[in-house]
């Protein structure tokens, strides 16, 4: 889908993604999240991802609508770990043109490729801002 294509319901976007050690210990540094599920690895070396740093998954698709979130809804349902390969996809469940843009909801799934099971799934709603002279970019 280009940049000029509208937005609608049912369109999809998916991405997929390895945490690694380094981007864990920033995230905690950056967070301030520390928790030793974090700081220390498990038997296997590996971490436990923040359930934050997961949530980039979901913002980074939306970043590349131009989405600007009003609402998000996470369910963390299972751990992940540092070297797992999750795949997120994001779905547009419903797209409403007004005067500023569209007025947007989505929905998605992140799911760990090596087992199919969903770790984190959730809802957001917002804006996809209008772009050009005269039109304001925020919601």
């Amino acid at each position: 889908m280009s940049p000029s294509t509208p937005l609608q319901a049912g369109d999809r976007r998916t991405i997929e993604r390895t945490f690694t050690v380094e981007e864990v210990e920033t995230f905690a540094r950056l967070s301030g999240d520390t928790g030793e599920q974090h700081t220390r690895a498990d038997a296997e070396g590996r971490r436990m991802v923040h359930g934050l740093l997961l949530a980039s998954m979901p913002t980074k698709l939306g970043g590349t609508m131009n989405f600007l979130a009003r609402d998000f809804t996470f369910e963390f349902l299972r751990p992940v770990y540092t070297g797992e390969i999750v795949r997120c996809e994001v779905v547009v469940t419903s797209a409403e043109p007004v005067p500023r843009g569209i007025r947007l909801e989505s929905a998605w799934e992140c799911v760990r490729t090596s087992t199919g099971e969903v770790v984190m799934r959730g809802r957001a709603s917002g804006l996809v801002p209008q772009r050009g002279p005269g039109h304001a970019s925020a919601p």
